[in-house]
């Protein structure tokens, strides 16, 4: 990925981070990375932990920013997901969902529960 390209998705993630925090959510890691992929934030929503990917387009001519979270990008997320809860003993009883906040242009829109957990 080039570094305009990651500089302009970190602009994105702090915009989505400082939404998040305004709804009470509490921001436990961003870009957490592992062999399986990448998860842009992990953060608590009350009990719940949530995995959310943020996507961005910038027109409407590659189509809208949450359609971007395809299947396999699903399957990926799920992945590392499970890595993070394995490698710090989340119980597998405790409450996760899965969430995208999409951009459009400037406009956000957040997905709660976007998708579920895909299972390899």
């Amino acid at each position: 990925m080039s570094e305009n390209k990651r500089s302009l998705g970190s602009v994105y993630e702090d915009l989505a981070c400082k939404s998040l925090a305004e709804k009470g959510y509490t921001i436990i890691e961003r870009n957490y990375r592992c062999k399986y992929g990448e998860i842009d934030i992990i953060a608590a929503d009350g009990a719940a932990l949530v995995f959310i990917e943020v996507k961005y387009r910038h027109s409407k001519i590659s189509g809208f920013a949450v359609e971007a979270v395809s299947f396999p990008k699903q399957r990926t997320i799920s992945k590392v997901a499970a890595f993070f809860c394995m490698k710090n003993r989340i119980p597998e009883t405790a409450p996760c969902r899965f969430d995208v906040i999409a951009f459009d242009g400037w406009h956000l829109k957040h997905y709660v529960n976007a998708f579920d957990y895909i299972s390899s």
